[in-house]
């Protein structure tokens, strides 16, 4: 029973997670045309975002607890996995969360101020200089290629995890679930390469994005709905090797 309220926990918590992100991303795509808006220069950035600045910083924030349910979601499949894996599961979940939550942040907490200090004349120069700064730093190599990659780590580690018990992959719809996972992942991945110039691969990683809420969802279904059983010893070592870690693993420290 414990098992299950943890599947339950984790499921809804996803599910949440996936809500505000897609709700989110179209909200602010029709009023701030975000992401696309960030190819613009600091002024027009800043001039759209001062148009519905209140409704941009809500749904920013919206982002930033999707992102920041990533470190529990890890917690909990962590310890639903068990042993050595679900160690790598919680600790790469909280860290994308933490990559991306600091990322996002800045548009609820600091933007708004340097928004009004760009209409000031004497601190206007200041004011672009800064939001250049925090948009390289805290948005394109933290929030974004940190972060994507740690996602599309913490993805791959959870597709591992579940697709090998034989609870989950008992039907070819559930072994789909992980197939999208894989795929997901990699579009995700391709966003690391964003700062190099690469636009295409903007359109991947928001596509990525997209299939990656629609994972979500889908792992959210079984785990409401199907009770995760421990894997043999043969998986369970198979498991620790694909991550790097003593072959040596203890089938009593599987799922619980």
């Amino acid at each position: 029973m414990r098992m299950l309220m943890k599947q339950r926990a984790a499921a809804g918590m996803m599910t949440g997670a996936a809500a505000l992100a897609i709700a989110g991303f179209t909200a602010l795509g029709s009023i701030f045309n975000y992401p696309q808006i960030l190819k613009a220069t600091t002024p027009e950035i800043l001039d759209s975002y001062r148009e519905s600045q209140i409704a941009i910083t809500g749904w920013f924030l919206a982002l930033v607890i999707s992102a920041g349910l990533l470190a529990p979601i890890g917690a909990l499949l962590g310890r639903i996995t068990g042993g050595i894996l679900g160690k790598w599961i919680t600790g790469v979940g909280i860290a994308a969360a933490t990559a991306q939550v600091i990322g996002l942040s800045r548009w609820v907490l600091l933007i708004p101020g340097i928004s009004d200090d760009a209409t000031v004349p004497a601190l206007t120069e200041n004011a672009h200089r800064t939001f250049e700064q925090l948009h390289f730093w805290l948005g394109t190599i933290l929030g974004e290629t940190v972060g994507y990659a740690l996602t599309a780590t913490f993805t791959v580690l959870v597709v591992i995890a579940f697709t090998r018990n034989a609870a989950i992959t008992s039907t070819t719809a559930t072994r789909s679930i992980g197939y999208l996972g894989y795929v997901s992942a990699a579009l995700i991945a391709t966003g690391v390469v964003i700062p190099l110039g690469i636009g295409a691969a903007s359109i991947t990683n928001f596509i990525g994005y997209v299939t990656w809420c629609l994972w979500l969802i889908a792992m959210a279904v079984v785990l409401w709905r199907t009770p995760v059983t421990a894997p043999s010893p043969t998986i369970t070592t198979a498991v620790a090797r694909s991550v790097g870690t003593p072959t040596a693993v203890n089938p009593a420290s599987g799922i619980k």
